[in-house]
């Protein structure tokens, strides 16, 4: 018997750094085809190559319906200029962005700043849910019908629409309003890996979609109901949350190496991340996962890109497609329509409901 909870799946398409758009946009519409939620492209500035967020801008207009979700350091970054760059691609894409949330560690990488020393882990997360939290007021401090464009008045926005933000955070502050209109999606979708401390905390407060890594599904079940239960004291519904479990997977073969460099190892190896074997393998346990309930989902990271995400779509997806365990075509034109997830209502416009005011 299917899972009631729909299955959602999610790939990275990132790899060695490549600088024309042609490969990035090739592997984004196979994976569209094979109706897949988003593709993730990873980045931090410890790695050489394109900026994440800036090919995803490329990619959306070549694209119709597969989620597009950078990598977006909150770390050494300005926060206004991340709510207005995830905003942009939201607006060119037309609904279709998220961005996953990470932190910069290293000195070397502070080095490239030279603005600050390099922090502990527990307050850069901090302060990424922080710039999360901005973000989201940025994107609501225009409500959804702010912008008049009358030519005959000349008036172009409804400036009693517009909000101040006046955010005061432990590393930095923001006035607001934003310089971009609200996005399609109100918000765009946040994605954060919350396998560890204290990026889990920030995950449970922040995110939409929460990425885990563990070994068994009896783990991973463990992880995704403690985010939920951390969700749910911040005040959250558990059910907005979309668990997906992160595996870097190797569907070679002997005719097929890996790319030189990259290692191998058994299937769900010590770390909890990798899986190598067949399609078939792998439509099995990502089937046997979800039907235990132990994950919404799966993110899968394709050793060798080129290679492994057409095995994954036109073997492992079209297999959990023909078991009616995945759907055919994407149910609407947002990421958020992708996810089941509603659109979030705009505070300012809540707040004046609720204070009887005239929309």
């Amino acid at each position: 018997m299917p899972p009631i909870r729909p299955l959602h799946l999610a790939a990275e398409i990132g790899g060695p750094p490549r600088y024309e758009p042609e490969h990035y946009t090739a592997l984004a519409r196979l994976a569209e085809q094979g109706a897949l939620d988003f593709v993730t492209l990873g980045d931090s500035f410890a790695r050489p190559g394109p900026d994440a967020l800036a090919v995803l801008s490329r990619v959306a207009p070549a694209t119709r319906r597969i989620g597009l979700v950078p990598t977006v350091t909150t770390t050494h970054t300005e926060p206004f200029h991340v709510s207005s760059a995830v905003a942009t691609l939201d607006w060119v894409s037309r609904g279709r962005a998220g961005w996953q949330v990470d932190v910069s560690t290293t000195g070397a990488e502070a080095r490239l700043f030279g603005r600050r020393p390099a922090a502990p882990a527990a307050e850069l997360w901090r302060e990424a849910g922080e710039v999360a939290d901005v973000g989201a007021r940025l994107w609501d401090s225009w409500e959804d019908d702010a912008e008049i464009r009358d030519t005959a008045t000349g008036r172009f926005v409804d400036r009693d629409k517009l909000h101040y933000v006046d955010f005061e955070g432990a590393t930095f502050g923001v006035r607001g309003p934003a310089v971009v209109p609200r996005p399609p999606q109100g918000r765009p979708v946040v994605v954060i890996d919350g396998t560890a401390e204290p990026a889990r905390q920030t995950a449970a407060r922040h995110a939409d979609v929460v990425l885990v890594r563990a070994t068994t599904p009896e783990r991973t079940a463990r992880i995704r109901d403690d985010v939920r239960r951390r969700a749910e004291a911040h005040g959250r519904l558990p059910d907005t949350l979309r668990v997906l479990a992160a595996l870097t997977v190797d569907l070679g073969d002997a005719e097929s190496a890996p790319e030189p460099g990259l290692a191998s190892g058994p299937p769900l190896a010590a770390h909890g991340t990798y899986y190598r074997g067949g399609p078939v393998d792998l439509a099995d346990l990502i089937g046997r996962w979800h039907r235990a309930g132990a994950v919404d989902g799966f993110h899968l990271t394709p050793i060798t890109p080129g290679r492994d995400l057409e095995r994954i779509v036109n073997g492992t997806v079209a297999l959990l497609q023909h078991r009616s365990l995945f759907r055919t075509f994407h149910p609407g034109g947002t990421l958020r329509e992708h996810l089941g997830l509603a659109r979030p209502a705009n505070r300012y416009a809540r707040d004046r409901v609720l204070r009887g005011e005239r929309a």
